[in-house]
């Protein structure tokens, strides 16, 4: 397994977790019921937020402490192994409720990350 940087996991984090936004805009809950292509979409989307979440390194997620990474990485391992079992409740919760939080978060530690980033020296 290649190593990723945590700053590649949580822009994939963050990424993923708008595209899932911006697929349930304008929905209702009961299109994840009806719309089977809008269903697999998302809960693929959360699938990834949780597989890269679970790609960063302890210390940086005790320096993001804002950020649930047990709850992120815990639905992701829900969504794959129980993917006979899905709650489109639950998803639906985590998109309209739960994703917002976690995008801002995101945001917020990888301005933070390019902040303490050192300037590069004029060449």
């Amino acid at each position: 397994m290649s190593r990723h940087s945590t700053e590649v996991s949580l822009r994939q984090m963050l990424e993923h977790a708008q595209e899932a936004m911006e697929l349930a805009r304008g929905r209702v809950r009961s299109d994840l019921d009806s719309d089977r292509v809008i269903s697999l979409a998302v809960t693929r989307l959360l699938e990834i937020v949780g597989e890269a979440a679970a790609r960063v390194p302890e210390e940086d997620r005790e320096r993001a402490g804002d950020i649930p990474w047990m709850h992120v990485v815990g639905l992701r391992n829900r969504l794959i192994h129980g993917y006979d079992m899905i709650d489109h409740d639950i998803v639906w919760q985590v998109l309209t409720a739960d994703l917002p939080a976690l995008v801002e978060a995101l945001k917020r530690h990888l301005q933070d990350r390019e902040r303490a980033r050192p300037e590069e020296e004029p060449g």
